[in-house]
Parts: structure tokens; sequence; C-alpha cells
């Protein structure tokens, strides 16, 4: 029997779920005190709020001129179902996936707008597809950072400069953790309730001058639900994107969502976080390079995220049970740490293989991660030790 001594320090913060993620350092219920609750979004001072998280949000992810930035409902599924449903169908598309949400954009493509002339350019989990296979006459729909397997674009290098389709670009847990090539992306979404940390629910529509172009010169062959509506006669819906947000909007989360934008800001902006995010992943790196129990789900160093961090468990008594019994290895373990407080919300996806995932973003603490690491060792050894491996 292999036992290890029980750690005494839990992280300050064990909140390490990849969605809803980790509040900012230092955040707590009085950031809301000055909330407009109670009052019409549509009325000066609480439009004036939304504005003012639009225009944050503009600033600091330094976005062009030409960029259309709007708040719309249903968090970042809603503003990828916006983009697909309002902008596909006047070319052929291309839809890359290799985990989970991946396969929910698919689903739109294969089921739901017909006819549609598509083709899927896909790859197992901890795997990225061959990126050269995309055609630059076509659309392209592809996560930024696969939040169910932790794995990652590069680069934008592989998008071309002269492409004549549209790039629509789900890079929900991507921002303000990678570097984002603005002159590659047509259409980008993410949600508040990621790297930033805020509430979920509302998305983040960021809308270029060739997706513009299409939404004024293209209609859609099928019905447009009111929810998805970004253009009406060939005409945008600037409202949108001056902040008349679609359906009534949380003033409540508007005014976490400036809580964390300012944090950002006083921090140093989106380096900084995204800096944070390299300086987390290290952290996991240098301990996972050391740990013969467990790897990457990427086998890829190039391809990693920077958010959210999978982890295989890769010993063979593990490895050869069945998945429902890995899974129940998996499910007990998470348990007792969070019954420890080391660690909240760390099992891998229900649609991924049966392993850890540990978010990494901006708001995570590095000396949290490195508190956390101790507890990881800990609870395998007791599994192991329980299991008579």
């Amino acid at each position: 029997m292999n036992t290890l001594q029980k750690p005494t320090i839990c992280p300050d913060n064990p909140r390490f779920s990849s969605g809803p993620c980790a509040k900012r350092p230092g955040w707590s219920l009085a950031a809301l005190e000055g909330a407009l609750t109670g009052r019409s979004h549509r009325a000066t001072e609480p439009l004036q709020r939304i504005r003012e998280v639009i225009q944050r949000s503009r600033d600091i992810l330094s976005l062009p001129d030409d960029f259309r930035v709007g708040i719309v409902p249903a968090s970042d599924t809603g503003a990828v179902e916006m983009a697909l449903w309002s902008l596909l169908g006047a070319r052929g598309v291309d839809f890359l996936t290799w985990e989970n949400f991946g396969e929910q954009w698919v689903i739109d493509g294969e089921s739901q707008l017909r006819p549609l002339d598509h083709r899927i350019i896909r790859a197992p989990y901890g795997e990225l597809p061959d990126l050269t296979q995309t055609d630059p006459a076509r659309d392209c729909v592809f996560v930024w950072n696969g939040t169910t397997s932790g794995v990652r674009v590069p680069d934008g290098d592989w998008i071309s400069a002269e492409r004549e389709g549209l790039t629509i670009c789900d890079a929900t847990s991507g921002v303000l953790a990678h570097e984002m090539p603005w002159d590659k992306l047509d259409v980008v979404t993410y949600s508040w309730q990621k790297v930033m940390g805020g509430e979920a629910g509302f998305g983040m529509l960021l809308l270029g001058p060739r997706a513009a172009e299409r939404l004024e010169n293209f209609t859609p062959p099928w019905p447009i639900p009111k929810l998805f509506r970004l253009a009406k006669g060939q005409k945008i819906i600037e409202g949108i994107f001056r902040g008349q947000t679609i359906n009534t909007i949380s003033m409540l989360a508007v005014e976490d969502a400036l809580d964390a934008l300012r944090w950002v800001e006083s921090i140093g902006g989106s380096n900084a976080m995204i800096a944070r995010a390299e300086a987390n992943f290290a952290v996991i790196d240098a301990w996972v390079a050391k740990t013969p129990w467990v790897e990457f789900l990427a086998r890829d160093p190039a391809v990693r995220s920077r958010t959210s961090i999978c982890l295989s468990l890769t010993e063979d008594w593990f490895q050869a049970l069945d998945e429902k019994a890995r899974w129940a290895i998996v499910d007990e373990m998470t348990q007792w740490l969070a019954e420890e407080g080391a660690a909240f919300d760390i099992a891998t996806h229900r649609a991924a293989p049966p392993g850890l995932r540990i978010w990494g973003g901006g708001t995570v603490e590095q000396r949290d991660l490195a508190l956390l690491l101790p507890w990881l060792d800990w609870a395998w050894a007791e599994m192991r030790n329980k299991h008579g491996a």
C-alpha cells in the first residue's frame, strides 16, 4: 500500500470549474451594490451601463474599428446559433469539430439548417483536425478552444487572408486567454461566464465587416426565430450593437460584467489575462511532467488549452476498467476533493473521456493551483489503495 500524507492547506479559492468559472480575485457581492435593479433596461441610465459593457469589451480586446459588438441572449450558445442561422447558406460550409460543443454546431448543419452544403472535418478527443483540409472558398465554423477536450487551435495561420467564405469562431474559453487574430475572424462569440468569471445567460457577438456584408446581401432559405435575427429585410438590426438587447437583460449580470471588465483593465488588460493563463498552465504543466499517473488529454503541446486543462488518468489498472467504472472512480475522487474544500467541479465533461478538467483562466490565482496539486496526488493515492491497485 502506497499512502501519502493528507495535505493540510486548501486553496483559498477552490473553484476550478470550467463554467461558470471563478470570479476575479477579491470578488464579493458588494461588487453588485450599484446595480440598477428594478429599472427598465431600455431607460437612459441602464442603457448607458449596457453600452459601457460593450465599449469596455471593445477596448480590452483591441478590436478593429469596423467590428460590431453586441450582447445577446442564451450565453455563447445563443451567440453561435444567431451567427449560424443568420449567416450560413450563401455557400458551402466546413464544420471543424473535435469535442462536444463543436459537435453541437454540426447538429445545426446536419439536421436544422436545410438545405446546406456542408462538410464535417472531425478529430477525436485530445486531437485537432487537419486544418489544411478547410477550403477558403467555403465558410468555416469552429471553436477556438475546445472546452471539453482541452485542445485549441494554435494560431490563425491556417486561415487564408484571401478567403471567400466567412470564419465563424466559438471562442468562449479562448477570448482573454489566447491571442486572437482579428483579421482572420469574421464572427467571434464568447460569454461572460468563462474567462471573465461573470454571470451566465448572456453572450457576446463580435461581427466583422465581411459578416456584415453577408447580412446585407443574403437572406437564408430557412425561417429564423426572433432571438436569432441579426437582420431584417437585409438591413442589419443595428440596435443589437448599440445596447438595445433583443430580450430583457439582467442588470445584476451587467453590473457584474462591468466589475470583471474593470478588474481586467486594472491588471493590464487582455495581455495581462493571457499572461496569467500562461502562468497558471505552467504550474499544471510542470506537475504533469513529474507525475506518472496523469497526462494531458491533448498529446501535442502546441494545441493544449491554457484555460480548460483536461487530464487523462493513465495508470493501467484504471484504463483496464470499463467506462462506467472509470466514471465512478472519477466521481468519487472529485467528491472527496469537494468535501475537503480542495477543489470543486473538476471532473471532465460527461461527453469526454473520464478524467480531470481544471480551469486555468486569468481569474484563477497561481498559488491556488499550486495548493491544489498535492490534494490531487493524495486523492489518487487513496483511490489506488481503495481499489487494490
